[in-house]
């Protein structure tokens, strides 16, 4: 019974690991037909050999395997100061233990409802997944970083379907399609066969939905954009944060890399906190520096910490602050949905006193702003609106924004905490993933990333490569309808599930032939 468990442990944590080669920056998603038929197969003849505080134990070893190989790089972020390193090894293993407790419960409620029924079983199974991994993504402050359809994020010939129903129902299906195989293996029935048929089917239809979808794209006017938005991705070591480096150093290696025209009408788009030691108000003191390389036909864009006093007590806002040629501040937008334990710290009164503060600022909590607000231009910028989205933001879908009147997402992001590994581009994926739900193009600048120009499609039209300095122009775009989904949203979901329960309660009516 010993060797059972331990063989049975190897064997859960195994096939998790082995799930997060499906994620970027591997993405062989086709690894997920086996890891996750043999993981349905083996719950399945363990129906009814295994307790049910056992059968928890096995889908959290399953999301402990798939998450601790996936996330590894959240790490990172504690090594740029000395006081966190002790952290590292306790973040390495607890944030993977805590999200694989999502995949236990999982498995818990399957043994409890204990269906025979093979299809029966599969409908279930897919879906406590599919809902567990909403409820991931939304609880507490929410964390839907590598759900599995992220699997598919190298092949997006299969993903314009989100523009319809959305990440988590896509998430749902593409969790059946993976288990698919099982099915087969498992039958005791000709409707088995031929419920694998239709799932093994629908990749076929995502094809034929994404070749249509492309065609009626293509076939939509480009058109001039009335200005130039030029997207800066640079690779600044965070040590500008730990070693007093000169501010006006890093605003003349922006400035160089940005290379403005003095007559071409153009937006820079720097990234998210990229100067150092300044909040918003302060960075007038460069205006000189400004006023000698800008003109009245360029605005910049960048993340930059805001301060504001309220009742004797300093606020702090992580900004995306909009500003003219002479530094005066045009826009703003605070940052609404902010990093726990990074950006603010979690019952913070508390942890303070045990040592804990925030990672990336020296001041403690961020204050979340109090909306999300769209940015529009008048006057010698008109036209030019888009919804503004800080680092972090971006991975958040069907909650974007209330007000879909707007023609970009603009996102700016500092991904130097992910340090050289798959996190860069694991966040980069988002990106993909919103500009095909919203139908929007995405255009996004990091530094210590990548920059980016995403279409409508998830087709990156241009890039700044990672670890590069450099910039790209977006001077073009075709405009398509709202999305189905960008109108609906998860209601769309909500669908799905009652279908799944109706096919679920369906099949376990029917006796096995």
């Amino acid at each position: 019974m010993k060797r059972k468990i331990i063989l049975d442990t190897f064997f859960l944590l195994t096939i998790g690991a082995l799930s997060s080669l499906s994620l970027p920056p591997f993405n062989f998603f086709l690894i997920n037909f086996f890891t996750f038929s043999i993981f349905f197969i083996f719950l399945f003849k363990n129906l009814n050999y295994s307790n049910k505080k056992i059968s928890f134990l096995y889908g959290w070893l399953f999301g402990f395997g798939y998450f601790i190989t996936n996330i590894y790089w959240i790490t990172i972020s504690l090594t740029f100061d000395q006081d966190f390193n002790f952290l590292v090894p306790i973040a390495l293993v607890l944030i993977p233990a805590f999200l694989a407790l999502f995949y236990g419960i999982v498995t818990f409620i399957f043994y409890i409802l204990n269906f025979k029924n093979v299809t029966s079983a599969f409908f279930l199974f897919s879906l406590l997944f599919g809902l567990v991994e909403f409820i991931r993504g939304n609880i507490l402050t929410g964390f839907p970083w590598n759900l599995i359809v992220y699997s598919f994020s190298d092949n997006i010939e299969f993903l314009s379907f989100l523009s319809v129903i959305g990440t988590y129902s896509l998430n749902l299906l593409v969790i059946s399609i993976f288990i698919t195989p099982a099915i087969y293996i498992l039958r005791k029935s000709k409707k088995e066969i031929v419920v694998s048929i239709i799932l093994l089917l629908f990749p076929i239809f995502l094809l034929i939905y994404s070749a249509s979808y492309k065609k009626s794209f293509v076939s939509n006017e480009l058109k001039e954009n009335p200005y130039t938005v030029r997207i800066i991705s640079l690779n600044i070591s965070l040590d500008r944060f730990y070693k007093n480096i000169d501010t006006e150093n890093v605003l003349n290696e922006l400035i160089n890399i940005s290379s403005p025209d003095p007559q071409k009408k153009t937006f820079f788009l720097w990234p998210e906190g990229i100067i150092p030691d300044t909040y918003q108000n302060q960075l007038i003191l460069y205006s000189d520096l400004f006023k000698s390389n800008f003109t009245k036909n360029h605005l910049i864009g960048l993340g930059i910490t805001n301060r504001s006093i309220n009742k004797e007590q300093y606020k702090f806002f992580n900004s995306f602050s909009v500003f003219d040629n002479n530094l005066n501040l045009i826009k703003d937008y605070n940052k609404v949905n902010l990093v726990p334990f990074g950006e603010f710290l979690p019952f913070e009164d508390f942890l303070n006193k045990i040592g804990l503060e925030t990672i990336t600022n020296n001041f403690g909590s961020f204050t979340s702003g109090e909306q999300r607000k769209i940015i529009e231009f008048e006057n010698d910028f008109e036209g030019l609106n888009f919804l503004p989205l800080i680092c972090y933001e971006i991975i958040y879908t069907g909650k974007l924004s209330n007000n879909f009147d707007f023609d970009y997402i603009l996102n700016i992001s500092e991904d130097g905490w992910f340090g050289n590994s798959a996190g860069p581009q694991q966040h980069l994926v988002h990106s993909i993933f919103r500009a095909i739900e919203s139908g929007k193009y995405v255009v996004r600048s990091a530094n210590n990333g990548m920059g980016v120009i995403i279409n409508p499609l998830g087709q990156i039209e241009k890039k700044v490569e990672y670890g590069k300095d450099g910039y790209i122009d977006f001077t073009h775009r075709r405009d398509i309808e709202p999305t189905v989904f960008s109108i609906y949203g998860n209601k769309i979901f909500l669908i799905l599930i009652l279908l799944y329960i109706f096919l679920i309660f369906s099949f376990n009516r029917f006796k096995n032939e």
